[in-house]
């Protein structure tokens, strides 16, 4: 049977993790070359994929929190910039592979990528381009689960997909937990007053105001990105 996309436009969100060894930072070809894998197939289904990428495994902003000698504005700029490196990297493989993609940046950097703004994206999502959105916000003290909450109402995306490590959210934390149950749908308002870590609670109250349903997933699980997109029971839903 042919699967067929209930969502014409999704915002998919990914932690830099995904992109290295495991237990390593940095890029590794593999990992690069299965994320990549992973949006062309949603790609070639006609959905018009738009991606927020983090950065740990460079760096995350609040991993210098402790250094006294650097200010948190500086730490979160310095994020922010391993975000476009993740971004820059992913865009050149899924070109390479046939799958139009480009980056666009929060911070302005027009020698090396497009600077946000939502009509372009808009235009390249229509077009069949994969938008990569990088620079987080382009402000400090956001996060990237707030950035992908935000463009996902910037460009009018029907879900916003959180890949993670794990199925779904859970009450605690499976990976220390094994009594840990996991949720199958929450509602917005049980999201954040149980607060949930999956995402924080600004991201959160955004897609609530925007009316985006957010479908937390495991990436890389029984296929489990285009099962979402086509409407299929996976990992856990946050809706009203």
């Amino acid at each position: 049977m042919t699967l067929q996309p209930t969502y014409r436009r999704v915002m998919i969100k990914l932690s830099g993790d995904t992109l290295c060894a495991e237990g390593r930072g940095g890029l590794a070809p593999a990992s690069l070359a299965a994320v990549a894998g992973e949006i062309a197939g949603l790609a070639r289904l006609g959905v018009q994929v738009g991606l927020v990428v983090g950065g740990g495994n460079f760096l995350r902003g609040r991993d210098l929190a402790g250094e006294k000698d650097i200010r948190q504005t500086t730490a979160d700029a310095m994020g922010m910039l391993a975000t476009i490196m993740n971004a820059l990297a992913l865009q050149d493989k899924l070109n390479a592979g046939g799958t139009p993609a480009v980056v666009f940046s929060a911070i302005a950097m027009p020698s090396i990528c497009q600077t946000f703004n939502p009509r372009s994206a808009r235009e390249a999502l229509d077009a069949g381009k994969v938008a990569l959105f990088a620079g987080g916000t382009g402000c400090p003290y956001f996060t990237t689960d707030t950035c992908a909450a935000l463009r996902a109402a910037e460009v009018a995306a029907e879900v916003l997909l959180k890949a993670t490590k794990v199925d779904g959210v859970y009450d605690r934390d499976p990976m220390k937990y094994p009594e840990a149950r996991k949720f199958d749908r929450l509602t917005y308002q049980e999201a954040l007053a149980r607060q949930l870590g999956v995402m924080d609670m600004t991201a959160f109250s955004l897609c609530m105001e925007s009316r985006i349903p957010i479908i937390v997933l495991q990436l890389f699980k029984d296929n489990s990105l285009v099962r979402a997109v086509c409407g299929q029971s996976v990992g856990t839903v946050v809706a009203p």
